[in-house]
């Protein structure tokens, strides 16, 4: 028997938690009464949503779509899919859709949520939400205009630990009030190569739905797939391929959300060593001015010379976060978080799932309960944490050549902003290098109001919000 959603959300919120106890109850005709999931992608990433989604009984994938046709075959046979599309686009116009799942490459993001909430569908975004912030604003509008559920892929906010976390920081305050923090990611990437003529792109792959609304660029890497994350024109480097996690626990855990964007940011970095067809830095140093505390963040895909498997000494974890408090610190990672006291001695231990299964269900919860409200990531949220990357990414692409003493910018006081610089040129030691000898860049100390830059540079940085859209897959008006 159907029951009324007032009466589903009733009885799911007595049990405390909304738990599908009742059929999802779609305006169109749904002899299974399940949650109808169309998957654009097929990746890895595709795969383990795929995965995740299709372990739900609520929820059954009825139709995926990638450009690559060998992919595509591949996971709809593995997961006895029959409806296949080659464009997003199709997929999206689907009347027996519920729910659209965007996990295709980051150019392809804002497009393809932006499309689908305009054809009535619910969007489940993979991070970062944005390849650049002109349209993280846009999927915003779309959400409020048609009224969609939109969940960004951040699941660590789905983790149950990180509320124990920030119970711990903030109301019990056990390691006294907060100073600052410093967020890690230290993580080997191999060079991607370069090659002196253009990639072909595979018989199997439609090229003009795989770039979309991306510039038709020749691509001199030697992969098509996965590699598109350090070009400009398709990706936007670690920043958002893992600086979106470990910034969104810093603006989740410590900051409460109370951040939207940074007030100042001061970006260094490049792309070193490997000389491949790479453009995105794989070495960043980034000080947030934030008004609440201090922030600054080092990031490493260069492998020490004398240790490949090491991307840079440092602190803490290899990629997560470290919040200093009067009487202790926090350091914190994915699945894990362990405090200490002022002597170093550990006070507590928190452990967690990640935040994937729990990430999915919260989701669907609200679809079901069509209320916004209760996601854990909702695309405010998600263009709100993914605009800390691009504001990096675009500080580091406007930056001068490095001067050291320009650093200087940052106050003295914060001293994590010097213990990342260090660390980064003992890294380029073992190369007998420098910053300078390596064409570092440093851009000037940007101040940042209403999403836009003002002051020094600002013209340059402010002409990077938003880029050109190729014909065909220009953004719609929301």
């Amino acid at each position: 028997m159907k029951i009324s959603r007032r009466r589903f959300l009733a009885a799911s919120l007595a049990a405390g938690s909304l738990a599908f106890p009742a059929p999802f109850i779609s305006a169109d005709p749904n002899p299974s009464e399940k949650i109808r999931v169309g998957i654009l992608g097929c990746g890895v990433r595709a795969r383990d949503l795929l995965g995740t989604f299709s372990s739900i009984p609520e929820a059954e994938v009825t139709a995926i779509c990638d450009p690559d046709s060998a992919r595509l075959d591949e996971v709809a046979g593995k997961h006895n899919i029959a409806r296949k599309f080659s464009d997003p686009r199709e997929l999206i116009e689907l009347n027996d859709i519920d729910v659209v799942v965007a996990a295709v490459c980051n150019h392809w993001h804002c497009l393809a949520a932006v499309l689908a909430m305009q054809a009535g569908k619910d969007v489940y975004v993979e991070k970062p939400l944005a390849h650049n912030q002109w349209e993280g604003a846009q999927v915003v509008k779309a959400a409020r205009k048609y009224d969609r559920i939109c969940q960004v892929g951040m699941q660590q906010r789905s983790d149950p630990m990180q509320a124990e976390v920030k119970k711990f920081l903030h109301e019990e305050k056990a390691i006294g009030e907060l100073l600052c923090c410093r967020v890690n990611h230290y993580s080997v990437r191999v060079s991607i190569g370069k090659r002196s003529t253009p990639l072909e792109f595979p018989e199997t792959v439609n090229k003009d739905v795989w770039l979309g609304p991306a510039a038709d660029e020749p691509i001199y890497r030697e992969k098509l797939q996965y590699d598109w994350h350090w070009d400009w024109n398709t990706g936007n480097g670690e920043m958002g391929n893992w600086g979106i996690h470990v910034l969104d626990d810093v603006r989740n855990v410590v900051l409460r959300d109370q951040v939207a964007l940074p007030k100042r940011v001061m970006a260094g970095g490049a792309r070193v060593i490997y000389d491949d067809a790479g453009q995105t830095p794989n070495m960043n140093f980034v000080y947030y001015d934030t008004d609440v505390m201090p922030v600054v963040f080092g990031m490493s895909n260069l492998q020490a010379n004398d240790n490949p498997k090491s991307a840079g000494a440092h602190p803490g974890p290899g990629s997560g976060h470290i919040v200093y408090g009067e009487g202790g610190r926090l350091e914190g990672r994915r699945g894990g978080s362990v405090a200490y006291d002022a002597d170093g001695n550990e006070i507590r231990r928190f452990k967690g799932t990640g935040g994937q299964a729990e990430h999915m269900r919260n989701f669907l919860d609200a679809v079901v309960a069509h209320d916004r409200s209760i996601l854990n990531a909702e695309a405010e949220v998600g263009n709100d944490s993914c605009g800390w990357c691009n504001v990096t990414n675009i500080a580091s692409r406007i930056g001068h050549p490095y001067d050291k003493s320009q650093t200087k910018a940052v106050p003295e006081s914060v001293g994590i902003w010097n213990e990342v610089i260090a660390g980064h040129e003992e890294l380029l030691a073992t190369y007998d290098t420098t910053m300078e000898e390596l064409g570092f860049k440093l851009s000037p100390m940007l101040e940042i109001e209403d999403g836009k830059f003002l002051g020094e540079d600002a013209d340059q940085a402010n002409a990077l919000l938003k880029r050109t859209f190729r014909s065909g897959f220009e953004f719609p008006e929301v």
